[in-house]
């Protein structure tokens, strides 16, 4: 059996389930070896039910879901405005971004079972169309784990070029990723 998946704009009654797929998918993206005490607190921390309500409720935040009807899928976070993370910002800057007029692909996660069906690629195509409508059409970044190929094979495939790296923390773990751009 097929399922259908339609991508839409979340709302304030999808904060619960974004927890929930936030809760499951996040991990499924972490290197291995990562403190699962680090993956706690990141999702307690960065990826609650207040985050996920701000982000609906910011005009400069672009919040997508992935709905087959039964439960959200997934999820792609676009925030829009000044590139407010320092390390990534400093190889942006270096490759001649306007770190203060950028587009940045914040969150993009499937679950485990949604994946390989095309669900990444519409809620990124999706994100990305509707940021660029209320915001303008300017460059997007992204980072993603050093160690995470098939993610970083992804963003190739949608025009995403490794242009850096940065430090992301995880709880209270430095992780290196690779900073990727696309439309610079």
């Amino acid at each position: 059996m097929t399922t259908t998946l339609t991508v839409r704009e979340a709302s304030a009654e999808d904060v619960a389930a974004l927890v929930a797929v936030a809760a499951e998918t996040f991990p499924l993206a972490c290197p291995p070896g990562t403190d699962p005490e680090a993956i706690r607190l990141h999702l307690r921390d960065r990826l609650n039910a207040d985050a996920f309500a701000a982000w609906v409720a910011d005009p400069s935040a672009t919040l997508v879901v992935a709905d087959d009807g039964a439960a959200l899928q997934g999820y792609a976070l676009v925030l829009t405005g000044r590139c407010v993370d320092d390390s990534a910002a400093e190889t942006l800057a270096g490759v001649g971004v306007d770190i203060a007029h950028v587009h940045e692909l914040s969150k993009i996660y499937v679950r485990a079972a949604a994946q390989g069906g095309g669900a990444a690629g519409a809620l990124l195509d999706a994100a990305a169309t509707a940021a660029s409508s209320a915001h303008g059409d300017l460059p997007m970044w992204l980072g993603t784990n050093v160690a995470n190929a098939r993610a970083q094979a992804f963003y190739a495939r949608h025009g995403f070029e490794v242009v850096g790296g940065r430090t992301y923390r995880v709880g209270d773990q430095d992780h290196s990723d690779v900073v990727m751009l696309r439309g610079a």
